[in-house]
Parts: C-alpha cells; sequence; structure tokens
C-alpha cells in the first residue's frame, strides 16, 4: 500500500499456476499428472488498488513465452529482474475481459532477506517462507498513471502436488507492528479438516521467532458468501475489500494483534470452490491463455 494509503498493488509471479484451469484439465488429461510441465504455464499476476482506477491483469503463457534464470523471469512482455539489491517488476499486461493496459515498472527495496521456509501440509509437499518481509516499494506506472512508494512484503509459496491434494482452505494475514516488526499467521485447513497454525513475527533484523496462536474470530462472508475468519487479540474490521471472488477474497483489515490495533492484510482461499467445474469454466474470462 501507498504511505498516503490511497494506492495498492499486489504482484504475483506463477510457474505451474494453481489457479490455472488449463494446468488442471492437462494434469486431469493424464495417468501421471506430474508429467505435465509446469512451465507450460506461466503467468505474472498485476492487481491495482484506487478508488477509481482498479485494474486487475492474469494472462498465461506457455514456455516458448517464458525463459528465466537465477536473477530474471521473462513470461511475455513482462519481466522480472533482480540485480543482488532490487528486485524489479518491468510489467506490460493486457486486463480481462475489458481490455486495459497496465504497463510500467515497480522496484522492490528489501529491508532484509531471510531464507525462513516452513511446511503447510504435514507430508512437506507445499512450503511457504517469506523472502523480504518488510520492503520499501517504489511504482512508477505509465498505464494507469501511478507514481507513488509504499511498504510492502515480499514471499514465495512452492508446491510438488496441486493445492487440492493437501488443503481445504486457508486464511493468510500479514501485519506490520508499531516496532517495524511483521506478523504473519497462516492458518490452513488440511483435506482431512485438520488445522494448522503458524504465528510467526519477522524482526527488522531478520529474526523469526514464534508468537501464541490468537483466537479465531469470524467475519461477515464475502460478496460471493465466501466464508472467511482472522486469528486476533478480538474481532477485526474491513477496511477495504480488493479482492472478492467465488473462491478467494482479500482485504484490509483493521485489527488486533499483540496487544496493539494494527492494519493487516488478509486472504482467504476455499479449494473446494476453485476446483468445482463452475469455477473453472469461468475462469478463462479473466485468465486468457496464449499457448
Amino acid at each position: 500500500m501507498s504511505d498516503c494509503g490511497q494506492f495498492g498493488i499486489t504482484l504475483i509471479a506463477f510457474v505451474g499456476s494453481v489457479f490455472s484451469p488449463y494446468y488442471a484439465w492437462a494434469r486431469n488429461k493424464k495417468s501421471k499428472p506430474n508429467d505435465v510441465d509446469p512451465e507450460n504455464y506461466c503467468a505474472l499476476n498485476v492487481a491495482l488498488y484506487h478508488p477509481t482506477s482498479s485494474r486487475w491483469a492474469m494472462t498465461e503463457r506457455g514456455a516458448r513465452h517464458v525463459s528465466r534464470g537465477s536473477d530474471f523471469f521473462k513470461v511475455g512482455p513482462s519481466e522480472i529482474q533482480w540485480d543482488g539489491k532490487v528486485l524489479s517488476f518491468h510489467i506490460d499486461e493486457r486486463c480481462a475481459p475489458w481490455p486495459h493496459r497496465i504497463r510500467g515498472t515497480v522496484r522492490v527495496h528489501a529491508e532484509q532477506l531471510i531464507t525462513f521456509a516452513a511446511p503447510l501440509d504435514s507430508n512437506c509437499q507445499h512450503m511457504w517462507g517469506p523472502i523480504a518481509p518488510s520492503a520499501r516499494v517504489e511504482v512508477q506506472l505509465n498505464q494507469p498513471a501511478q507514481s507513488w512508494s509504499g511498504h510492502g512484503y515480499l514471499d514465495s509459496n512452492e508446491g510438488l502436488e496441486p493445492i487440492d491434494g493437501a488443503f481445504q482452505k486457508w486464511n493468510w494475514s500479514r501485519c506490520r507492528l508499531s516496532n517495524g516488526d511483521t506478523a504473519v499467521l497462516y492458518d490452513v485447513y488440511s483435506k482431512q479438516g485438520v488445522n494448522k497454525v503458524l504465528a510467526l513475527i519477522f524482526s527488522q533484523a531478520g529474526d523469526v521467532k514464534t508468537f501464541e496462536v490468537p483466537s479465531d474470530f469470524a467475519m461477515s462472508p464475502t460478496f460471493w458468501r465466501l466464508n472467511r475468519s482472522m486469528r486476533a487479540d478480538g474481532p477485526s474490521k474491513v477496511l477495504q475489500q480488493l479482492e472478492d471472488t467465488p473462491f478467494y477474497q482479500r482485504a484490509l483489515l483493521q485489527t488486533q494483534l499483540m496487544g496493539e490495533t494494527a492494519v493487516a492484510f488478509h486472504e482467504s482461499l476455499s479449494i473446494p470452490r476453485l476446483v468445482s467445474p463452475i469455477v473453472q469454466a469461468m475462469l478463462p474470462f479473466r485468465m486468457p491463455r496464449i499457448s
């Protein structure tokens, strides 16, 4: 989010997109789903948040449109570069179904880099870890015209199987505390209904520590009647609904954590809804593919 609180951006780079209906259909055709090459299902998801100029783009591209190495990832006309200090996103994407453009550069200046990673499931098939729990972000866009800076966060998810193989749902949140530390809550429910919660503090010095898992407070369902909850010291309030889909929601919350009132990014995902035939048939209208 921008320092002024008016602008926001989310960027997600996918290799083997977990939300891709095309990837799911290809796996379903194979007797061995892991034989499907994830490199053939890549995308850069860009979501812009502003009261009057929000935009969302996620065009999936096949392997011939993709190249990547240890310090770059190019997918179609967009490219991500790492120079050892700054992660730069050079964005050139088209929204769907309305063909607005998103063009410009976003630079992420990590305040610290860490190598922490934790399994989300009992079989260690799904790993998560923040790369930069705290960062400064500079946004310079030509389309739409935006120039701002603010506070950000960078993390990574890796999976050796589709997410519907292990999970039922999750709620995730990230909150910057008054002392500059970052608190992350990853509240995961397995396919068997077993609940696992990661409650972690990432300090400005790069240290990682756990904290006592807070109580779980139910929140009002979204427009699509997606149930969600937030672990906190008390009930949380939605400040801004950023994303609202049949299977996924992202919101900005006012919450109570670690004895203080803070602003948190929060997301909820329902895997059964994601993999339902109706949702899978709807996704191509927002997520076109260039093979």
